[in-house]
């Protein structure tokens, strides 16, 4: 049994939960080491307080013996009589068990269900040795993409020319593919923090937004440089300084056994003491891994504890609608006595001639 699951384990116990049943394709490889990809069909693990681990799942999928006790059904079976057949008392479900498989399980049996993507959220969160080297090396891939990026820039190329030229850099250097679909926004595209990457030009004086990230060996980076085209202008460079000293302030406030909102906070204040508060629209941060966003949010509502091993990303921004963008995200892993910055891409300000 990997160290994983006991935790998982230790959960229930600790929750009083006899099964959890997890359908997520994400916590079942972050257990299992296996991706499927069932569209409509039910791959499902169960774990259960003592001990017993089982992987429900269709003979379409060929699955060798590798942990789990495996009970395979065909398409023309009936897998939740499986199900039943090993589960009572309080039961676990995932936030990604849909509707017409839990509504029959709820019926069909008199066990308590319970939301416990919780306690699989909270292992995920805490990245192991093997994780933390995997999402290291993910990011430098990201920094040297970041670079091809910024000496693309000069040729004054359309958004989704830079897109396209980004998935080929992402290929020559060994990533599968994005983590998200990337945003390269010029000028006052850049107001929108969430742009969908289009036709437009760069203009003299525009700011350019570029929110980029792979997957490497199934984990995620993600880092956003901002660069200006041609010239800047001095307000320009003032919101640049400022989101530039907020990232820092965000970065300097990560420390294991504080609440996440100080960095939310720490980095929130400069953007207002500066005078643009209104236009830093959304939270500093998120949680990522095996996902690009997982849960766990860097704002002022959350309270949660950072810890060693949490990683997060720390992105604060100015929009001025109408003119220009600027956000300057880095990712970083909470340590025993601070954070380690996972980019290392130069964030001063930086004009494309």
């Amino acid at each position: 049994m990997n160290n994983r699951i006991e935790r998982l384990i230790n959960k229930l116990k600790e929750n009083n939960i006899n099964n959890i049943l997890i359908t997520d394709t994400y916590a079942i490889y972050y257990f299992c080491k296996k991706w499927y990809h069932p569209e409509e069909r039910l791959v499902m693990l169960n774990v259960s307080s003592d001990g017993r681990v089982i992987l429900y799942v269709n003979k379409l999928f060929p699955t060798e013996e590798f942990g789990p006790i495996l009970k395979w059904y065909q398409d023309t079976d009936d897998p939740l009589s499986l199900v039943l057949e090993d589960i009572k008392g309080n039961v676990g479900v995932d936030k990604n068990l849909c509707a017409k498989f839990l509504l029959p399980l709820m019926e069909r049996s008199d066990c308590k269900f319970i939301l416990a993507s919780d306690l699989i959220d909270d292992l995920r969160a805490i990245k192991d040795e093997e994780e933390i080297n995997k999402m290291i090396k993910s990011s430098q891939v990201n920094d040297m993409a970041m670079k091809m990026m910024k000496d693309k820039l000069k040729e004054g190329i359309s958004e989704k020319e830079m897109a396209l030229f980004l998935k080929e850099s992402y290929k020559a250097l060994g990533s599968s593919e994005f983590s998200f679909d990337p945003i390269v926004a010029y000028g006052a595209n850049g107001a929108d923090p969430h742009h969908t990457t289009d036709e437009s030009l760069p203009k003299d004086g525009d700011s350019i937004v570029v929110d980029m990230g792979c997957i490497l060996d199934d984990y995620c980076s993600d880092m956003t440089r901002t660069f200006f085209y041609k010239s800047v202008s001095p307000k320009a460079k003032e919101v640049y300084n400022t989101v530039l000293a907020a990232n820092l302030a965000g970065i300097a406030a990560v420390k294991p056994g504080r609440p996440v909102s100080d960095v939310d906070k720490a980095a929130r204040d400069v953007i207002e003491k500066a005078g643009y508060g209104k236009y830093f629209t959304h939270r500093t941060g998120h949680f990522i891994g095996l996902e690009t966003h997982e849960k766990g949010d860097v704002s002022f509502t959350n309270d949660r504890l950072m810890e060693v091993g949490n990683i997060f990303s720390v992105e604060p921004g100015i929009y001025l609608p109408g003119e220009i963008g600027v956000r300057i995200e880095d990712l970083v892993l909470v340590t025993e006595d601070g954070c380690k910055v996972l980019n290392s891409y130069d964030k001063d300000l930086t004009v494309i001639k």
